[in-house]
C-alpha cells in the first residue's frame, strides 16, 4: 500500500507544525525548504488542511500557519482517510471502472480489502503527538536544511 504524495505532504506539514514551540508560526517557504519539496504543492496541501481544521492560517505581515488542533487530537488514520482520493488498491475496488473478468470469483479482493482495513486500523492507533515524541530532534533536522 502506498500513500499519494498529497497525503505524504499533508503528514509532513503536520509533523513540521507539531514540532514548533507553542504559538510559533511557520511559513510554507520554510517547510518546503526543510523537505526539499515544491512550495506550490504545499500551498494546495495547506489550504486543504485548513479546510479540514487541522491547520490554522493567519494572514498579514506577521502571518503564517500553525496547527489548528493540538497534536494529540490529530489522528493519523483519520487524516489519511481525508487526504487520500481513494483506496482502490486494485481495479475491482473501483466498482464504476472495474473491468476485471474474474471479479465475481476472485478471492484476492477480499484479502486485499482485509489488508487495507488492517493498515488503516494501525494508523488509527496513532496521533500526531505519538509521532513527535522528540520534537527537538525534528527541529534540529529542519534547521540544518534551512
Amino acid at each position: 500500500m502506498r500513500l499519494t504524495n498529497y497525503s505524504d505532504y499533508s503528514l509532513r506539514v503536520l509533523l513540521y507544525l507539531a514540532t514548533l514551540p507553542k504559538g510559533e508560526l511557520a511559513n510554507i517557504k520554510h517547510i518546503a525548504e526543510a523537505y526539499g519539496i515544491s512550495k506550490n504543492h504545499l500551498m494546495k496541501v495547506t489550504y486543504e488542511l485548513g479546510k479540514m481544521g487541522l491547520v490554522e492560517t493567519i494572514r498579514g505581515r506577521n502571518g503564517g500557519i500553525r496547527l489548528g488542533k493540538s497534536p494529540d487530537q490529530i489522528n493519523i488514520g483519520s487524516t489519511v482517510r481525508k487526504t487520500e482520493e481513494d483506496f482502490h488498491l486494485v481495479e475491482c475496488f473501483d466498482r464504476e471502472h472495474n473491468q476485471c473478468v474474474i471479479t465475481p470469483v476472485c478471492g484476492l479482493k477480499h484479502v486485499l480489502h482485509k489488508a487495507l482495513q488492517s493498515y488503516l486500523a494501525v494508523l488509527d492507533e496513532y496521533t500526531l503527538a505519538d509521532l513527535i515524541a522528540d520534537p527537538d530532534a525534528y527541529r534540529q533536522y529542519f534547521q540544518s536544511k534551512s
